[in-house]
Parts: C-alpha cells; structure tokens; sequence
C-alpha cells in the first residue's frame, strides 16, 4: 500500500491544507509564490504517480481509488480559497461554481457505475478540461504573486471559463452513459 505512487498521491492531499493557508491572505505576495510553487509541484506528483504506478506494475486499487480523490480535493480547495480571497469574483464565480458541481456529479456517478460495473474511460475532451483548469488555477494563484501583471489573471480567467465550458459539455456525456444503466 505505502507505494512511492500512492505516497505522492497521499503528499497532495496532505499540500492541500498548507496551499490554502499559503493563498488565505490575498495580499501576501510571499504566500502566493509558496502556494504557486506548491500547485506545480502537486501538478508534477499528479502526472508521475500514474506514470510510475504503470511503469512499475504497481497500480494499486488504492491509488486508483486516492489518484482522483486527491485532484478532486486540491481543485475545490484551491477554487473555493480563491473565490473567498476575491480573485475569482462576481460573475467568474459561476465558472467556478459549475467545475465543482460537475466535479461532484462526476464523482457521484462514477461511484453509482461502478455498484453496476460500468466502466466510464475518460475522454479526450475531458483531458482538455483538465489542463484549461489547471493552467486557469495556476495563472489565478500566480496573479496574487505578480499583481501588477494583469494578462496572467486574464489568463487565468479565460482558462477558468474554458474549462467551465469545456466541464458542461464532458458533464453531459458522462451523465448520458449514466443515464443509459438507470432504472
């Protein structure tokens, strides 16, 4: 079980109370600096957790249980800091607020598929999801790092609304499939 995968999947779960106390204070410059640093860094344990995992043989049902829980975990916490702190405001919340809905959703349905042993791969589309909400929440902790820098919160809000866009069309499909194995 304490395999060097699963223990980077547990290390990004266990950043995510220090990136919220990192990004807590909007206007502690330092503090965004860390709690960027620490975002790539759980963004990298992201990527070579799985890789390693597969490269070993060592996928374990663990990780596959932890590996989205962990990310699911990390992006709810970093949106929701980052909407208290007022970089995400007024009208971007509703971009942020439908990734998290979807993101439970998602996670909802995936566990009632799984009690009906179906399996849902993840699609291409969401893959793209994934990388607009990770550069869009990357770009919005660095912005409190470089605030006279307006076109990387820019960045990060086109991002966050891509992936909001991006989030409803990959939602969809997913809940079609479920539809599909409901009584």
């Amino acid at each position: 079980m304490l395999t060097l995968p699963n223990l980077l999947t547990l290390s990004r779960i266990f950043a995510v109370p220090l990136l919220v106390f990192f990004l807590w204070w909007p206007d502690w410059i330092v503090g965004h600096w860390l709690a960027f640093a620490l975002y790539c860094v759980a963004g990298i344990t992201d990527f070579f957790d799985g890789m390693l995992a597969r490269a070993s043989g060592k996928v374990s049902r663990l990780g596959i249980f932890l590996d989205p829980i962990a990310d699911k975990i990390m992006v709810a916490a970093t949106i929701l800091v980052l909407v208290h702190t007022g970089i995400i405001p007024s009208i971007h919340v509703l971009a942020a607020l439908v990734i998290l809905l979807r993101e439970i959703m998602v996670s909802g349905l995936r566990e009632f598929l799984a009690g009906v042993q179906v399996s849902v791969p993840v699609s291409r589309l969401a893959k793209w999801k994934t990388t607009f909400q990770m550069v869009a929440l990357g770009a919005l902790i660095l912005s409190g790092a470089l605030p006279s820098l307006d076109f990387v919160y820019w960045t990060g809000i086109g991002s966050l609304w891509a992936a909001a866009v991006l989030t409803v069309l990959t939602g969809w499909d997913y809940l079609r499939i479920g539809l599909r194995h409901m009584d």
